[in-house]
């Protein structure tokens, strides 16, 4: 049965989903890796693609930017596809020099000053968890097959612009132990938390608010191979 937001049908959806937020990005890795690739949602330009890795059925579905998109996409693939587990494969700024252009990271954490948990369910901590045993199959993976991954505690935001009245980058890393950021992982964690699934958050860094250094859109879209050969792996 279709959604306002998802024209797939019951089983048109793997039990596994990758997620970047760029439906380029969705493009690009299915194109890339998967095999016997159909494409089952088109609503809104955010594509659903599914298909066979190494014999392994998954989807690759874009989640939009920021936690109201998300929390829409994943909420549905957890609750009425029958989604079991969904990897966030994204991009972050980095918060800390040690964090270069291109490491690959897993959120450990997620901390927010977001309300979407409190509204969704009246959740009301300021931290979301991933599943420890996806995260712990990541970070396996990522031994097995010779990529560095780190795990890191993720400020996940609400805003990509901010003004300078409010806490800046320094303060939030000082106060909470952040050491990068994005935006939808808080969001990811709660749903699968609130409905019993799995989820994990990857990234890679894509810029640096200690250096200034930072990758370019079309960087973003095809140059993350790292952190995509980790979680097809993982799957």
């Amino acid at each position: 049965m279709a959604t306002p937001h998802n024209r797939a049908n019951v089983g048109e959806i793997a039990e596994t989903v990758l997620m970047p937020g760029d439906p380029v990005r969705a493009k690009v890795i299915a194109d890339a890796f998967l095999e016997d690739v159909n494409i089952y949602n088109g609503v809104r330009g955010i594509y659903a693609y599914t298909g066979t890795y190494h014999g392994k059925r998954l989807t690759v579905m874009a989640s939009g930017m920021g936690m109201p998109s998300i929390g829409i996409y994943s909420y549905e693939l957890f609750k009425m596809y029958g989604v079991e587990e969904i990897i966030r494969i994204g991009s972050a700024g980095a918060y800390v020099p040690e964090l270069q252009l291109y490491d690959v990271v897993l959120a450990e954490c997620s901390w927010s000053q977001s309300t979407f948990a409190k509204v969704q369910s009246g959740y009301t901590s300021d931290i979301a968890y991933p599943d420890t045993e996806l995260n712990m199959r990541l970070l396996q993976t990522a031994r097995r097959i010779g990529i560095p991954l780190r795990t890191v505690k993720v400020h996940s935001s609400d805003v990509f612009y901010c003004e300078k009245n409010v806490e800046s980058y320094q303060e939030i890393h000082k106060k909470t132990g952040c050491q990068c950021v994005e935006m939808e992982s808080f969001a990811l964690f709660h749903n699968a938390k609130v409905l019993g699934k799995k989820a994990a958050c990857l990234l890679t860094i894509s810029d640096s608010f200690t250096s200034g250094k930072e990758t370019t859109p079309q960087e973003r879209e095809q140059a993350f191979t790292n952190m995509m050969k980790i979680a097809l792996e993982a799957v």
